[in-house]
């Protein structure tokens, strides 16, 4: 099956590398042309990884185009709601209009709850939670004006749909965006706009694979690695795999844009290899 989002539009945040890049060569690959945006700069509470930058966001647009479709990328802050606005504004302009919304950028860190400070919750609340809102406000009069319907999917996680140790601002922030998705899942029905969530459980990027992240699952390892900490990894999923790759969310997220999800609204979609039931 081929051409499953073709001559649509889509738009999306945190772009630049890692599940962004697969979720906008995905799209291409089924024939959207790709607004893509991603800040490609450090935040100042995220020390674990190192930041995108416009290179990656470059990269990423070489890509899209490697598959015969139009991009235009915009170096944006998903916290700016101006940016945001300016950059789908321009997106709609030059290639006509706005079908498909992923709203996935967002950050992750860890910290226990009580060594947290005032300053990473902000920043983690204004990136993943009120970032996702900035997104689909940005989008919305769009899609309602083109008046063919369209689709929002945000990027949660599992730690969405249960609690997290060691995560609580990220695990709020990720509770936060399904009840954005279910209040536009229902206000903007009418538009037929369709709005969802999908929640990944840990994914094979720089989010993950990084030497804090192995150590916590792996703390009584004082150099912990990647391979060290697979197996415990993987005791927290149902079926036998540490980890999915960013291309098992980008299916998915496709599957929500396309036509064959036509009549989903409203819907919590876990991609989680069975965390969520374990």
């Amino acid at each position: 099956m081929t051409g499953r989002v073709e001559g649509k539009v889509a738009f999306v945040t945190g772009a630049a590398r890692n599940q962004g890049r697969s979720h906008a060569l995905r799209l291409a690959q089924e024939g959207a042309d790709i607004i893509a945006v991603d800040i490609c700069e450090p935040v100042k509470s995220i020390e674990m990884y190192p930041p995108a930058t416009e290179e990656d966001l470059a990269e990423t647009a070489r890509l899209v185009e490697e598959l015969d479709r139009r991009v235009l990328t915009t170096k944006a802050d998903v916290r700016d709601p101006d940016a945001l606005q300016a950059a789908v504004d321009a997106g709609v302009a030059e290639l006509g209009r706005l079908d498909i919304v992923c709203a996935n950028a967002g950050v992750f860190e860890i910290q226990p709850a009580l060594e947290l400070t005032d300053a990473a919750w902000r920043e983690m609340i204004d990136i993943n939670l009120t970032g996702v809102w900035n997104t689909c406000r940005a989008a919305l009069p769009h899609l309602v004006d083109g008046g063919r319907g369209g689709s929002i999917v945000i990027t949660s996680s599992t730690a969405g749909l249960k609690g997290t140790p060691n995560t609580v601002h990220y695990t709020a922030a990720k509770h936060g965006v399904v009840g954005i998705m279910r209040t536009i899942a229902n206000e903007f029905a009418a538009h037929s706009i369709r709005c969802n969530t999908v929640h990944p459980t840990g994914v094979d990027t720089v989010m993950i694979q990084n030497e804090k992240t192995w150590g916590l699952f792996d703390p009584e390892n004082p150099h912990p690695t990647r391979e060290s900490a697979a197996p415990i990894f993987e005791s927290t999923n149902a079926l036998p795999v540490p980890w999915v790759e960013p291309i098992d969310i980008s299916n998915a997220i496709l599957f929500l844009a396309s036509d064959e999800a036509r009549y989903i609204t409203g819907v919590t979609l876990p991609v989680d290899a069975g965390y969520t039931v374990k």
